[in-house]
């Protein structure tokens, strides 16, 4: 059985979130990189954005701030308007877009279909379809050529049973007993519009209600039941809180059954009080929520890892951690390689922003581009010239050159490296 989705909706207009189609947004400052980490750690599967810019100016601001809603996003984004070539689709794939969204009430779009497909796969292109006659009449083409497609509500009957690729219907109508309706009907894959996109809709706790309708859905289910956990004398399981992205370890605290079952509902950490005697949904009153991305128990299931995403500060005192007093500490070199990737980019970046004299990473920020690019060029072929020496230090020394460059021509770009590995993870 094939899992539905939730696909929540992002309409830009200058670069700023509004309201579209009957959607309800509680948040009202128009910023899209909020909304989409709303809906990427609320349970959304995926999420559609529609760029509503009307000038090429504004279309350009707006493919720069796609970037950064892909950049915040968790969840694969497909994008669609102010597609007119293929340089447009390309701008969206390259943007990080999972795919690009053709309109097929346009010809343009229509014509553009196979070229793109061929260009960069067909999972890359879905098409959207208005009427009846814009699948009907070029049935083959999106068959062939597409990986998806987006239908209005208004002619789903009409084109019920009509084609092998996945659906997503949009609609602007019903409440959440009619989303369910929709998801539990064969022909569609997937629901999106405005009750989706309601950011006072608790996604997660909404798939729990499918699963209970016999609709599959993607949900936390522990692989293991409750039983199985060794618990302390206090009928506690204690739970170690780790930031999903950089391993920090934030806090610890403690689980009962209600607490574990009620962040498997709703997707964020629930601990249980033990000096308050209560139910403690991290973030409730503070807004710091922890969004789960994995629950691992240890080997003497007495104690569980939860990797989370982390808004705002975990702990109480406003540091990130609370693991902040240091005892005692012995020197010692930190070879994990993201970590030094990022300390050496931040030391080049604290030079381009407070120079200083005699540093050579300023003398190549003051020389430009062209003295970044022809230093790039020239280490790389140091890399060629020692890969032919048998001795591997020299190597190293040549691709450490390297990589300081190409950190410098980052920087000098204002690429980082969580841009970069993202895309690597993507690829």
């Amino acid at each position: 059985m094939s899992v539905k989705k939730l696909i929540p909706c992002l309409y830009m207009l200058d670069c700023q979130a509004v309201t579209g189609w009957g959607q309800k947004n509680l948040f009202e400052d128009g910023d899209l990189l909020r909304l989409a980490r709303h809906y990427s750690d609320s349970g959304a599967d995926e999420l559609l954005v529609f760029d509503f810019s009307s000038t090429d100016q504004e279309h350009e601001a707006a493919i720069g701030k796609l970037k950064e809603i892909c950049g915040v996003s968790e969840v694969p984004v497909i994008a669609g308007g102010n597609v007119k070539r293929l340089e447009d689709v390309k701008k969206l794939i390259y943007a990080g877009c999972a795919a690009a969204l053709l309109n097929f009430s346009k010809e343009s779009n229509v014509e553009l279909l196979e070229e793109a497909s061929k260009r960069f796969g067909k999972e890359k292109l879905w098409v959207s379809i208005s009427e009846p006659g814009e699948y009907l009449d070029n049935q083959l083409l999106i068959e062939t050529y597409a990986g998806g497609i987006l239908l209005l509500e208004n002619i789903q009957r009409e084109l019920e049973g009509k084609t092998d690729l996945p659906v997503c219907l949009h609609t602007n109508h019903g409440d959440g007993e009619a989303v369910k309706a929709l998801l539990s009907q064969a022909a569609i894959s997937a629901v999106s519009g405005a009750w989706v996109s309601d950011t006072s809709h608790r996604l997660m706790e909404f798939k729990q209600e499918c699963k209970e309708a016999q609709i599959a859905v993607s949900s936390f289910e522990s692989s293991l039941p409750w039983e199985e956990f060794k618990l302390n004398d206090q009928g506690l399981l204690p739970v170690i809180v780790q930031d999903y992205k950089t391993d920090q370890v934030l806090m610890l605290a403690y689980m009962n059954q209600e607490s574990f079952a009620a962040t498997l509902r709703t997707g964020r950490m629930t601990y249980w009080s033990r000096s308050r005697q209560e139910l403690w949904m991290k973030g409730e009153t503070s807004g710091h929520f922890q969004y789960v991305k994995s629950l691992t128990i240890d080997c003497d299931r007495d104690t569980l890892l939860a990797r989370v995403s982390q808004i705002g500060p975990a702990c109480h005192t406003g540091n990130q951690s609370c693991f902040y007093t240091e005892l005692v500490k012995k020197e010692y070199d930190d070879t994990n390689p993201l970590r030094v990737f990022e300390d050496v980019y931040g030391v080049i970046m604290d030079r381009k922003e407070h120079p200083k004299e005699g540093s050579y990473t300023n003398y190549l920020f003051d020389k430009g581009i062209d003295k970044i690019l022809k230093k790039v060029g020239e280490e790389c072929t140091e890399i060629v010239i020692a890969a032919k020496n048998p001795d591997k230090e020299e190597i190293k020394y040549e691709i450490s050159d390297f990589l300081y460059h190409i950190m410098v021509l980052m920087a000098e770009k204002g690429v980082t490296w969580e841009d970069i590995t993202r895309e690597l993870a993507h690829r």
